[in-house]
């Protein structure tokens, strides 16, 4: 091999060097989710200085992930930091919206601080709203760092880009999928292995809606596959388990399979 390969390599080891390493990022992350919610963690900080000195030791570290990894010599990371720490009260209160709707959602919760602790639907709807949060202010790769933790640890694939309204529930997770350019309303509930795709993935299609937008008040039951960008679930629906959708359904609508099932009676005897 000539040496413009090991060349190549070189310059690539730098580069990498030079960025803080994806642990790094979704640790700054998880340090932020905490600083909301204490009950993921046993470290709490009991005094309002306290807090003050935390959240602005992760304005700084977030200022250097980006000094980091944006190309941009004009980009003022400062600024962008700042308006990402002065939206956090907003942040903040969607997110309990969240667990209220998974709390009331469920009977199988106990207590919202159970649904903050354990389940995994909030944990991957937590770093969504973070990575979402990062993704307006035009942060690159930051946002899908964060979201593929959240999928590596729950299963659950979540861009960061989507639009996703307040009250959001997933039930169980593992295996839910929501594209880039979905849209989902208010008060919506997932359960595992639903998908909100695109019937194309032509990279001709990339700035453009691929992902199906679901309104107000909708359940979408196990292994429900929703694609396509012009494809809207109207609100108040119901879509039940292992449908396969590629057109839009009215609101107030009820979506399901009507599978023949036979039960046989076994009158063989045991000897």
């Amino acid at each position: 091999m000539n040496d413009d390969f090991y060349r190549q390599i070189l310059d690539k080891q730098q580069q990498a060097a030079a960025l803080p390493s994806n642990k790094e990022i979704t640790a700054w992350g998880l340090q932020v989710i905490r600083l909301l919610y204490p009950e993921q963690s046993k470290k709490v900080f009991f005094t309002l200085p306290q807090l003050h000195e935390e959240f602005a030791r992760l304005n700084d570290e977030l200022c250097h992930i980006m000094d980091a990894t944006r190309e941009c010599s004009d980009c003022d990371n400062k600024k962008v930091a700042n308006a990402f720490f002065d939206g956090l009260p907003a942040l903040y209160n969607i997110l309990n919206t969240d667990i209220q709707a998974i709390f009331n959602g469920d009977p199988a919760a106990r207590s919202e601080f159970e649904v903050v602790r354990t389940y995994p639907g909030f944990y991957a709807i937590s770093f969504y709203r973070l990575a979402n949060c990062l993704v307006k202010l035009d942060v690159p790769l930051l946002p899908r760092i964060l979201t593929e933790h959240a999928h590596s640890k729950t299963g659950i694939d979540i861009h960061p880009a989507a639009e996703i309204d307040e009250y959001f529930h997933i039930d169980h997770g593992t295996g839910i999928v929501i594209g880039e350019t979905s849209q989902i309303g208010k008060n919506v509930k997932l359960y595992q292995g639903v998908t909100l795709g695109a019937l194309s993935v032509a990279k001709n299609m990339a700035h453009t809606k691929r992902h199906p937008t679901v309104e107000d008040n909708v359940v979408i039951y196990s292994g429900a596959t929703i694609l396509g960008g012009n494809t809207v679930i109207g609100h108040d629906s119901v879509i039940g388990g292992n449908v396969w959708i590629t057109a839009s359904v009215e609101p107030h609508s009820t979506v399901y399979h009507t599978p023949m099932i036979k039960v046989s009676k076994n009158t063989e005897k045991t000897e």
